[in-house]
């Protein structure tokens, strides 16, 4: 079945579409009620995120445009330190997708949802002119425990920055399947609660975190430098980057510090509880790859400082990674 303009009228055929295949594959009792606004339980320090998923194309190696959607918000969450509970996805469809593809993105945020943890309890669908592309919108809230004060503001001289794996497979694979070059490389795109409660709960001392998406791990650790008037001094040879990316990068000239991921975090902790980080980065889902690859320090403040295996040291940019080809 196509999607036409009616399936966005909000008549019969709209209803036809969300009974047929959202609240099929979203089933939940909150959901159910198709309220205009869902009530949920919850007291305490509220998490909310809210992003907008595009991307092209909307099945690649690895994921889908579904399962992005659902990982992207759950780890923005999960990077403040809160426990991820409510999801809301709103799909903006073009005239013309198919109702098997929409099929497909549904029971894909479904399954990723129940991996995570979280319900989908309200949602929205609209239908627009075009050339069946679809988007999707998500807004998520978590509950943050008592005592958990995570921000990007809180790095000090003497922390540990870690990051949870290789870099840069979610933007080589979706570079892949755009140009059709054949390759074993898969979107590392996947939910990261197991790593953050593995940590939380071994008394981690985190005082940042932050998913590595758009702009890659040098943007990310740029901000922190920045936010906490701190020098983030990496160590090349440390930096985990799979055989298939580093000849992917060498072919494109690319730079993994700089391309984005969908399943992968960095986190700074105090520097005494590291090893700790690391094991439980590494007994986790989605985390076997961990490696701690640098520190904070004052040398050069608001500056990220990598030393390379020669030791020699160069000034990271936040601004080399725009000229990277678009994975949106």
């Amino acid at each position: 079945m196509k999607i036409t303009m009616a399936h966005g009228s909000g008549g019969r055929a709209t209803s036809q579409l969300i009974a047929d295949i959202f609240a099929r594959n979203f089933n939940s009792e909150v959901l159910s009620r198709m309220e205009d606004s869902a009530v949920v339980p919850g007291s305490g320090r509220i998490a909310v995120t809210t992003d907008s998923f595009v991307v092209n194309p909307i099945f690649f190696p690895g994921g889908d445009i579904g399962k992005l959607s659902v990982c992207g918000t759950v780890n923005d969450l999960l990077m403040s330190g809160a426990q991820p509970k409510y999801l809301t996805c709103g799909f903006i469809i073009e005239e013309g997708a198919q109702s098997g593809e929409l099929e497909r993105i549904a029971a894909s945020m479904a399954q990723t949802a129940s991996e995570a943890g979280v319900t989908i309890v309200a949602g929205d669908t609209k239908v627009i002119e075009g050339n069946g592309g679809v988007y999707i919108n998500t807004a998520g809230v978590g509950f943050v425990p008592e005592g958990v004060n995570i921000s990007a503001s809180l790095c000090r001289e003497g922390d540990a920055v870690l990051v949870s794996g290789y870099l840069g497979e979610h933007h080589a694979a979706i570079l892949s399947a755009r140009m059709g070059i054949e390759n074993q490389i898969l979107s590392d795109c996947a939910p990261l609660g197991e790593i953050v409660q593995s940590m939380q709960e071994a008394g981690v001392r985190i005082k940042a975190m932050r998913d590595v998406t758009r702009g890659g791990l040098a943007t990310v650790l740029h901000e922190f430098a920045v936010s906490s008037d701190c020098c983030v001094e990496l160590e090349e040879n440390r930096l985990p980057v799979s055989a298939p990316v580093k000849g992917f990068c060498g072919l494109l000239g690319l730079d993994p510090l700089y391309m984005g991921n969908e399943g992968k975090m960095t986190a700074v902790v105090a520097g005494e509880d590291a090893p700790l980080a690391l094991e439980c980065m590494k007994k986790s889902r989605y985390g076997e790859n961990a490696a701690i690859i640098g520190h904070i320090s004052q040398k050069e403040k608001g500056k990220i400082l990598l030393t390379t295996p020669i030791g020699g040291t160069r000034i990271l940019s936040e601004l080399i990674g725009e000229g990277l080809p678009r994975i949106c």
